[in-house]
């Protein structure tokens, strides 16, 4: 059983890595296809759209297929998504793979989550799902930095190392991954999408798409915004991108302590009011390995804690539609993902790579804004009452547990190859 889950851990490992890793790549990839960095960066903006847009129907339409099946499919669109990346030979071609690895990656990492809390007994369903969503936030840690050392060689492979995770983890499953059975009963993308009716639902959306709009203005072109302390050095770049990765998993981790015992508004308002002061200062602190190493460590431990309270904020609403709740929640993640893709894109060519991290920090600060408007310090006590009436008899049991760390990562961030 423990196999089991750490192979399916190996797969949100992979997809955490291809999210994110394109943030420390695109200089390369910019200088291999004869494009520039900001047209680079709407791989990641392609990729994080493709996800968003697609998990809804694909989620609806596989619904009810065994989970291997669904699990060794999404795989193998995932790593095939991969290689034709690895092997594109021009910008338009290396577009079209982003979409098609991120349809794999929007089918698996739900349909893994599923599958951990079906072959552990319920009292150890929790850890399970952790154990697996714990792929995801490690790859910030560990695969980034080194897809990024990597890619300073050759940016195509990191792409094949995403490849070899991915049949790694696909060869596993099929060979242990048995016996678990397609869900009863599948709600269908109208009934997924109800809660968009509710006011309260839409304003969690909301901050969440601002915040990380923000979030990933300046993280896609992280190696951008921190080249007058690294020099361009792939090493100084690597360190950067690791010290940012351990503050994103410590993060992820206290943020949901810090939530329990404090609760969602001031976590919430404290996380995105430091990262707003990140963003705003990151022009001067940029200018040495110090300032750069103190933003990540700041900006992303407090926008990884942020990212809990703001998926706990979303399950609380209505904790019997937890698991929709959360999806519109990831998707709205996504989308914000996406955006920073164009709008950090457009930051730079108005403002210059020194500056443009400006943009992000009025971003943040209307997110803030948003967080303190919609918020009340009792929010979490009011916000556990029903948002709505329900519109169907009882949740889905196909939907698995709410997971708070459902929306920290891709990406991530993280950006989002």
């Amino acid at each position: 059983m423990r196999l089991r889950l750490l192979l399916l851990a190996l797969g949100a490992f992979a997809v955490g890595t291809d999210t994110m890793v394109m943030a420390g790549l695109l200089g390369d990839i910019a200088a291999d296809l004869e494009i520039s960095v900001p047209a680079a960066g709407q791989l990641v903006t392609v990729f994080a759209l493709g996800y968003a847009v697609l998990a809804p129907p694909l989620a609806t339409v596989t619904a009810r297929w065994p989970r291997q099946r669904l699990l060794l499919t999404a795989l193998t669109v995932f790593t095939l998504g991969n290689a034709l990346s690895a092997l594109a030979p021009t910008y338009p071609l290396l577009l079209a793979t982003r979409v098609l690895a991120a349809a794999g990656a929007a089918l698996y990492t739900p349909a893994a989550s599923a599958a951990a809390a079906s072959i552990v007994p319920p009292e150890r369903r929790g850890r399970a799902l952790a154990t697996v969503m714990g792929g995801m936030t490690v790859a910030t840690a560990l695969g980034v930095p080194l897809g990024t050392y990597i890619g300073d060689a050759d940016w195509r492979l990191t792409m094949w190392l995403v490849v070899a995770l991915g049949a790694l983890a696909l060869g596993g499953l099929a060979v242990l991954l048995r016996g678990i059975p397609a869900p009863t009963a599948a709600p269908g993308l109208r009934e997924r999408l109800v809660p968009l009716g509710n006011r309260r639902v839409l304003s969690g959306i909301g901050t969440t798409f601002l915040f990380f709009l923000a979030v990933q203005g300046v993280y896609i072109y992280l190696a951008t915004a921190v080249r007058p302390a690294t020099g361009g050095d792939a090493g100084r770049l690597t360190l950067v991108m690791f010290a940012g990765g351990l503050s994103s998993v410590a993060g992820s981790w206290l943020g949901g302590r810090a939530v329990d015992r404090l609760g969602v508004r001031p976590v919430m308002v404290t996380g995105v009011a430091v990262a707003a002061a990140g963003y705003l200062t990151l022009p001067w602190l940029s200018l040495t390995m110090a300032g750069a190493l103190v933003y990540v460590l700041a900006v992303h431990f407090f926008a990884w804690a942020t990212a809990v309270s703001l998926a706990h904020r979303m399950a609380s609403l209505d904790p019997a539609d937890a698991p929709l709740l959360l999806s519109l929640n990831s998707s709205a993640l996504y989308l914000g993902m996406a955006a920073g893709g164009g709008v950090g894109s457009a930051a730079v060519g108005l403002l210059g790579p020194r500056w443009f991290p400006l943009v992000s920090g009025a971003l943040a600060l209307l997110a803030l804004v948003s967080a303190v408007v919609t918020t009340r310090r009792r929010a979490t006590a009011r916000e556990a009452a029903p948002a709505r009436a329900r519109a169907t008899k009882g949740p889905h049991p196909h939907e698995g547990a709410a997971l708070p760390h459902e929306n920290a990562a891709p990406a991530p961030p993280a950006a989002r190859s």
